[in-house]
């Protein structure tokens, strides 16, 4: 197993090298605070699209909230394509002292985004990409900012290369590669050796880390020791699955990692999870977010059709008390569940992108900033 191996953003230092992906409607201020309660990482917001900040909107800036007990710096994932706006959204942020770290996604797939230039679409314009970058990390001050993005659009359209080139040039604390294309979406395999790749043409530049297929902690070791990077970033794999951190930050330390703990431990940290969720919403919409996790929580135990599908309509805190207290707490993970996929799975289909955007990749562009925030990338 590998040694203690710290990561260094700016004047964030992680003794863990570990961060959370964001991942829409699901990395809130209660997952965050869980998660952290379990292991050291980096524990990124959900993605909020640059005009919230800049324009007020109310439900960005409770989404920018961190719980006041969580552990670990406040981090923030932002996106946008157009550089005024993401220079004003971090020029806010740092303004309000709202974070400690941020985050420009250049890897969401979704068509939402991508058709306004945003996510995997910006670093097609080289330009245009890099004055985003370099807004944000001008705009930022001593407030670390980091890129994570995806292979490229496509097999035949890759960019990560000069993406990472140009996000070190422009000064960025960090790279983080999601060792897939816009296309695969979450479909297929990750090619960690994009991330090997990555890593040696920006070797003493900036830290490389990497993301894709991490469904327990010997995956996180055996990625480091494959591709050389220097973390990780983990997003379906802890879905239902804080504990995961407290598996990565020990073989992170070299110890043995515990593995899926039985049901009964599982059992108490999913009511751990709806009571944080009600101290930071109202019932009725506590209850809507805690109902797919409760059914990732049940995965892999042997619970039958009948409880899962309860779990996914849970209709107040009594029904996932009593489903709760029905659960054998000595049931154990099947061995064939523990690195099945969770989450989102398969491609995106047809990839949408502004008209002409492949073509004359160096010209001077302008965009409509996208306004939606859909998924973490």
């Amino acid at each position: 197993m590998l040694g203690r191996m710290p990561l260094t953003l700016g004047p964030v230092s992680l003794p863990t090298p570990v961060v959370l992906a964001p991942m829409a409607g699901v990395t809130d201020a209660a997952f965050r605070r869980l998660c952290g309660e379990h292991g050291e990482a980096l524990y990124v917001s959900e993605m909020v699209t640059a005009r919230g900040p800049v324009e007020g909107n109310a439900r960005s800036w409770a989404m920018v909230g961190h719980d006041s007990e969580a552990r670990g710096p406040r981090s923030l994932q932002l996106y946008g394509a157009d550089p005024a706006v993401i220079g004003a959204a971090v020029a806010a942020l740092v303004e309000r002292d709202a974070v400690d770290h941020l985050d420009l996604n250049v890897g969401c797939p979704v068509a939402k985004v991508m058709r306004s230039g945003g996510g995997a679409a910006l670093p097609v314009k080289r330009r245009l990409f890099g004055a985003v970058v370099r807004a944000a990390v001008s705009a930022a001050g001593a407030v670390p900012v980091t890129v994570k993005m995806r292979l490229g659009l496509d097999d035949e359209r890759l960019t990560f290369l000069e993406a990472g080139a140009t996000a070190a040039a422009e000064g960025v604390a960090a790279v983080a590669l999601h060792a897939r294309t816009a296309a695969q979406g979450y479909g297929g395999h990750a090619r960690w050796e994009a991330i090997a790749e990555l890593r040696r043409a920006l070797s003493g530049a900036v830290p490389v880390l990497g993301n894709g297929d991490l469904w327990a902690a010997e995956d996180a070791l055996a990625m480091v020791e494959a591709t050389g990077c220097d973390g990780v970033v983990v997003g379906r794999g802890c879905l239902g699955r804080p504990w995961l951190f407290a598996d990565l930050e020990a073989a992170f330390a070299g110890r043995r990692p515990a593995g899926p703990p039985p049901l009964g431990a599982i059992r108490a940290t999913a009511r751990r999870h709806l009571d944080l969720l009600l101290a930071h919403a109202g019932t009725d919409a506590a209850l809507r977010r805690f109902r797919k996790h409760l059914r990732w929580y049940l995965q892999g135990y042997p619970v039958g059709r009948r409880v899962h599908a309860a779990a996914g309509s849970v209709a107040s805190v009594a029904d996932v008390e009593t489903l709760l207290a029905g659960l054998d707490g000595e049931l154990t993970v099947v061995d064939s569940a523990v690195r099945a996929p969770r989450g989102r799975t398969g491609g995106v289909g047809r990839l949408v992108l502004p008209e002409g955007w492949w073509e004359e990749r160096d010209a001077e562009v302008t965009v409509d900033d996208p306004a939606v925030a859909v998924s973490g990338g």
